[in-house]
């Protein structure tokens, strides 16, 4: 796709659109020029969109993609136009239309996917859980990890941090994460905070050159960075999770997203919030 223009044009935050053109997108090499036009709300800002889309298409040579995601009939007009010089994808047409017909009643057709934010209780349980792991991050805080979905654990610069706030921030998961430092290694054995939840504990590890990596760009020529320790640490934190009977993966080779769908089908929380 050298070259190619994407829209994801929405009346919300436009970030079902962009999910779900990016899934589709991932299935073709190549990388596309994406452009963002969240809010297009009213008939005035989908003409400019449709200029937008139409003169991209003039200087490329080509129709760009267009996912959109408009709720009101007008303004989605407007960009299925036959006018549009776009591919247009509409999410609601092929996808919430059929569903209507087949469950028998109209869709509550809400704009974006946070409206009303303040009046849901999911939204206020994210937010609630992105604090909570704000708060447990890096074993800042042992208080209240009864509270805790999962408590991550794994060597410094293991992907931690970034795993717990996902799972906050897209499944409204309480995460905490605890770093297993050298003192740990030296005794042996596991914090003793950590010990009354080992149920929600899951690990973290990640190959000993790659950890070198990433330590170097943070504190580069340290031990702390160095070869030999990361082997040292990983090794130790993996035999102290084995000791515990607490499972763990690699993030080596993995995305977070990856990540996290592992925890969650191994801790198999109650709830789930998406």
């Amino acid at each position: 796709m050298p070259n190619r223009s994407v829209f994801f044009v929405s009346d919300g935050t436009g970030i079902t659109a962009e999910t779900f053109g990016n899934s589709i997108l991932a299935q073709f090499p190549g990388k596309s020029r994406h452009v963002r036009r969240p809010f297009i709300d009213s008939v005035e800002k989908a003409r400019a969109v449709l200029d937008e889309i139409n003169q991209v298409a003039d200087a490329e040579g080509r129709k760009p993609i267009v996912f959109i995601t408009l709720v009101n009939d007008d303004v989605r007009r407007i960009i299925t136009d036959d006018a549009c010089r776009g591919r247009v994808l509409d999410m609601f047409k092929h996808f919430v239309e059929p569903l209507e017909d087949e469950f028998g009643v109209k869709s509550n057709h809400r704009v974006g996917r946070f409206s009303d934010a303040a009046k849901s209780t999911e939204y206020n349980e994210r937010i609630e859980a992105i604090n909570f792991s704000l708060a447990h991050d890096d074993g800042q805080s042992a208080r209240n990890l009864a509270a805790a979905d999962v408590i991550l654990l794994g060597v410094s610069r293991c992907g931690k941090t970034p795993t717990s706030l996902y799972l906050a921030m897209q499944h409204g998961i309480k995460a905490a994460n605890y770093p297993l430092i050298p003192e740990d290694f030296e005794r042996n054995t596991l914090p003793s905070s950590l010990v009354p939840h080992l149920k929600k504990c899951f690990g973290l590890t990640i190959d000993p050159e790659r950890l070198a990596q990433i330590r170097n760009e943070r504190r580069p020529g340290s031990k702390y960075a160095a070869l030999e320790n990361c082997r040292y640490e990983v090794h130790a934190a993996e035999t102290l999770m084995r000791r515990s009977s607490i499972g763990w993966l690699s993030s080596t080779h993995k995305s977070i997203e990856e990540i996290a769908t592992t925890i969650l089908r191994d801790i198999a929380p109650d709830r789930l919030i998406y």
